[in-house]
């Protein structure tokens, strides 16, 4: 058998009527009231009509199942009681009765008393004067070496006393910063070690590079003292060149000029020479 193969004896339930859906749901228009009269009507109750007076189900009590007078209890579980042993509100010998767990801060309230109910198992005897409590409970208390003893009547409304709430809170804000404690000097320690780590690996990288610096400055001191007297030299050599150059263009226009005057001068003497024959001829 399992989980999804349950089901209902056959015919157990049914469908529920749905009217009014249409004419093939055999319930449709008239929804099975017939045609007409008081009956097919809303709101109308015939078998419970007392001529207009108070009905019977109206006049009677509704109580039914609920019980008018029951108790309303506080229940407290093993698990809590033994969270309040251990964080110290309850204490070996002290008798517990509904007062003292209000003002232990071990329930909010008693209401109309208090009842132990669960399982566990508890570390010390207790003394607990309570109205009501489960065989389960009853046997682990007695169990522990302690007792359970029933006190019929409503306890006292009692509060809760400010100072428990104070308590818890103190000790809520020591234990954050125990654990902050621990954890920033977790941090401090792994970042001290990074530290030294890098430290390490930095002398290691900077004895590397000196002796490789050892091994390479030699080399190094010969270029660099050549490299200097290279460049005195350079200027050197451009600085007649730059001289030389203005010389030369003067050089270049002389002669232009002297090519341009010699044929000025030649065109003379061939003109002369023809008069100076006939000159020469007349004399």
């Amino acid at each position: 058998m399992r989980l999804n193969e349950l089901s209902d004896n056959p015919g157990a339930t049914k469908q529920r009527k749905r009217v009014g859906r249409g004419i093939g749901s055999g319930k449709g228009k008239t929804a099975g009231r017939g045609v007409k009269g008081q009956k097919s009507r809303s709101g109308v109750s015939i078998n419970g009509f007392e001529g207009g007076q108070m009905p019977i189900h109206m006049r009677l009590p509704k109580r039914g199942f609920n019980k008018p007078n029951r108790k309303r209890y506080a229940e407290l579980s093993i698990a809590n009681l033994e969270r309040a042993i251990q964080s110290g509100k309850i204490k070996k010998g002290d008798k517990l009765d509904a007062e003292a767990l209000v003002r232990a801060g071990v329930i909010r309230r008693a209401h109309d008393g208090v009842r132990i109910i669960g399982n566990g198992e508890l570390s010390s005897a207790l003394d607990l004067h309570v109205a009501s409590a489960t065989k389960g409970a009853l046997g682990i208390v007695e169990g522990a070496k302690g007792s359970i003893t029933v006190v019929e009547g409503k306890p006292e409304r009692v509060t809760r006393d400010k100072g428990v709430v104070a308590k818890a809170a103190e000790t809520a804000k020591k234990a954050v910063k125990k654990t902050a404690k621990k954890a920033v000097a977790k941090t401090a320690a792994a970042v001290e070690d990074a530290a030294e780590a890098v430290s390490d690996a930095a002398d290691a990288v900077a004895d590397k590079a000196g002796d490789v610096a050892e091994k390479v400055a030699p080399k190094k001191k010969a270029p660099a003292k050549k490299k200097p007297a290279a460049k005195a030299k350079a200027p050197a050599k451009t600085a007649p060149a730059k001289k030389a150059s203005p010389k030369k263009a003067p050089a270049k226009a002389d002669t232009a000029a002297k090519a341009k005057k010699a044929p000025a001068k030649k065109a003379p003497a061939k003109k002369k020479t023809p008069a100076a024959k006939k000159k020469s001829s007349d004399e």
